[in-house]
């Protein structure tokens, strides 16, 4: 991952949504999160001035997407990749947390505007800047609600990316009930997989999407794809990595107390690609990874306060 260019230019696509955490008295506080959208903040923050993050994606002209937006600027994300469609709005979540901070997630997203992100007119022009950025990250949730004709469009523009050599990053992020059954979300996960460079990959995700039943098994699958680097995350146990022919793994960070699990998966994927950009070895890259997910996991929602954040 060697770059002679000063400053990346990184672009994460998928959907940030309104954010609602209920706590154990029934009262709501309200925030914005997306896996995408959290990687991006965790990214741009672990980068600092060694990049230009910018975040692909389709709002309303409601006050909420208004809020948004200006939350993306203060945390140094780019605009210009984001559309605005009159009369839509975003998508909704409300997250519950069990005394183990283990989370379930209400959605409330069938309407929102990024189901069209690339359907209108105005994506064109954005599709087509894409293909010339660094690095382009997204996940199984963007596959799901870009919906069959924006995935058409998603996969033509990666393959030209990855002829014009930028590094392809996913995240599998699998959601059951994003998808109209397991075969359709298979078969849009096997027509992207052969354009991705870095797989980032939930080991309970591959086993529910794919039936996986250990980690060879996925290794292998990625094999096929021709994926150069593989990290399997495993949650609190240690995190599987493969590059080329070698494999190893990297001890989690212990956590006394866990608060919310959510973005956990989403900032481990940040601050390793931050440190691999930045010249760090895998290894390096997954304690950093490690690091982050242990400090987010001991705050309430997805987007810790910067000031919370210290490095590894």
């Amino acid at each position: 991952m060697n770059n002679i260019a000063p400053t990346w230019r990184i672009a994460l696509i998928g959907e940030c949504m309104i954010e609602l955490q209920q706590h154990s008295n029934g009262s709501l506080l309200q925030s914005y999160g997306g896996d995408t959208l959290n990687t991006a903040v965790y990214l741009a923050r672990e980068m600092g001035g060694n990049a230009t993050v910018d975040y692909v994606t389709a709002l309303g002209d409601d006050s909420f997407s208004t809020a948004m937006c200006k939350s993306w600027q203060e945390e140094g994300i780019g605009l210009s990749m984001t559309q605005r469609f009159p009369g839509r709005l975003p998508g909704l979540y409300c997250i519950q947390t069990d005394e183990k901070g283990e989370r379930r997630f209400l959605y409330w997203r069938n309407e929102a505007a990024v189901r069209n992100c690339f359907d209108e007119p105005t994506s064109a022009p954005i599709l087509a800047a894409l293909s010339g950025y660094d690095v382009l990250y997204f996940s199984g949730i963007t596959l799901a609600v870009l919906g069959e004709s924006g995935r058409k469009k998603l996969i033509a523009m990666l393959k030209e990316a990855q002829l014009k050599g930028a590094l392809v990053a996913f995240d599998n992020n699998y959601r059951s009930r994003l998808w109209s059954s397991p075969e359709e979300a298979r078969k849009a996960y096997r027509e992207t997989l052969p354009y991705v460079g870095l797989a980032l990959l939930t080991f309970e995700d591959e086993k529910e999407l794919f039936h996986h039943r250990d980690i060879a098994a996925v290794f292998a699958a990625c094999q096929e794809f021709g994926i150069s680097e593989v990290v399997i995350k495993r949650g609190a146990e240690s995190c599987v990595i493969k590059l080329k022919d070698q494999s190893f793994e990297v001890p989690a960070k212990k956590i006394d107390r866990i608060v919310d699990t959510t973005a956990a998966g989403d900032s481990f994927s940040a601050a390793y690609i931050a440190c691999r950009l930045k010249g760090g070895d895998p290894a390096l890259a997954a304690l950093s990874g490690h690091s982050l997910a242990s400090q987010v996991i001991q705050v309430p929602g997805a987007l810790i306060p910067r000031e919370r954040e210290t490095q590894p």
